[in-house]
């Protein structure tokens, strides 16, 4: 097996195979790449057993042949080289890495090809087709929202229906709750829903491109993801997902509306007091004037006033800064909304003017 390829060009690509790869021992197939050059191709294949990864790219081939390597090591390789030529070798065992512009050779151990998991092949499957930009920001609208609790592993991915000619996406970790629903699905089949691992998504959102489209196919226990010379496929995660509709509030009788950046900048200011491990944040409405209060403790507190639209009567909501912050990042608007009714029942915090998503908030106690 023997090869020449553009440095910069592979470093594009291993990049995206390490945010696949969990397992870092040298010792182990999974922290390899499967490498297989034919027809003036590489076709690189990364996987973690669970979600996996194809890519292609054009390299020049003197002697076809397959090989696995250590991916870290070999991405490590290229960063040190300059950018030009590469060549790249495989004799028994060691694989030979030898930048064209610099007089030094890598020798890197590999492992038999024949070692590596089978990686399910999308050859067959339906895909439907959706756009980019529409998809992505679904992802970016949802992905933080998951839950961390192994516990509760069935609230560890992003939830994908089809309803009508609706896609919509869901996350929630039980104290909060994301909703986006896009009208993009007038030509997509039915499909049984499907709960994402965010890491095959995560992926899909920082390396699809901001226009064109992706093909997405749900099929048994798979999700297929492709664009460009990148093909996804991931296990789903089984289990039900719960009944997002019944956290979502039918009517709310209040609202106040904030400027996002002065209540982001608040929201900095005002956390840098408080105990971190409870993250409560004390939202305190009265007419025209919001107060971001971080509650009294050993290490003092804080307040801060901003402008806002509200007429209502004076009320104190409890709130995970978390909650509130990290929804913020991804709204566009410059301006937000918090609808609600009481203090302990759930807020929903839209962009404003309104748009298809939404998130959902739950208080937390004022003591």
């Amino acid at each position: 097996m023997k090869f020449t390829f553009d440095r910069d060009a592979m470093i594009k690509e291993i990049a995206v195979t390490q945010e696949i790869i969990s397992n870092k021992s040298p010792i182990s197939i999974l922290s390899n790449i499967l490498l297989i050059a034919e027809n003036n191709t590489l076709t690189i294949k990364a996987s973690d057993a669970s979600v996996n990864f194809i890519t292609k790219l054009p390299v020049d081939i003197q002697e076809e042949g397959t090989t696995t390597i250590f991916c870290d090591k070999f991405m490590s390789i290229l960063s040190s080289s300059p950018s030009g030529e590469i060549e790249f070798e495989q004799k028994d065992i060691s694989v030979t890495i030898k930048p064209a512009a610099k007089k030094i050779k890598f020798q890197l151990k590999s492992m038999a090809s024949d070692k590596f998991p089978e990686i399910s092949s999308a050859e067959g499957v339906q895909f439907f087709e959706v756009p980019s930009s529409e998809f992505k920001e679904m992802i970016s609208q949802t992905i933080f929202a998951v839950s961390e609790d192994a516990n509760r592993y069935f609230m560890t991915g992003v939830y994908l229906e089809k309803k009508g000619d609706r896609l919509i996406m869901v996350a929630t970790d039980g104290r909060r709750l994301s909703f986006v629903e896009k009208d993009i699905a007038q030509n997509i089949n039915d499909f049984t829903p499907a709960i994402i691992p965010t890491k095959v998504l995560n992926s899909v959102l920082k390396n699809a491109p901001a226009e064109g489209n992706i093909f997405v196919a749900v099929v048994d226990k798979m999700i297929f993801v492709k664009f460009g010379n990148y093909e996804y496929s991931s296990l789903l995660i089984e289990g039900q997902f719960p009944n997002y509709q019944r956290v979502i509030p039918e009517s709310q009788t209040s609202s106040f509306e904030v400027d996002k950046k002065d209540l982001e900048s608040a929201l900095k200011r005002t956390t840098i007091m408080i105990d971190k491990k409870v993250a409560r944040i004390l939202f305190k409405l009265q007419p025209g004037v919001l107060t971001l209060i971080s509650p009294e403790s050993d290490l003092g507190t804080a307040n801060e006033e901003i402008p806002c639209q509200y007429d209502g009567n004076e009320i104190t909501i409890a709130l995970n800064y978390i909650n509130v912050e990290e929804p913020l990042k991804v709204i566009p608007t410059e301006r937000v909304t918090f609808e609600f009714t009481e203090a302990m029942k759930a807020i929903t915090l839209r962009p404003e003017p309104k748009s298809d998503y939404f998130h959902i908030i739950m208080p937390m106690n004022l003591d």
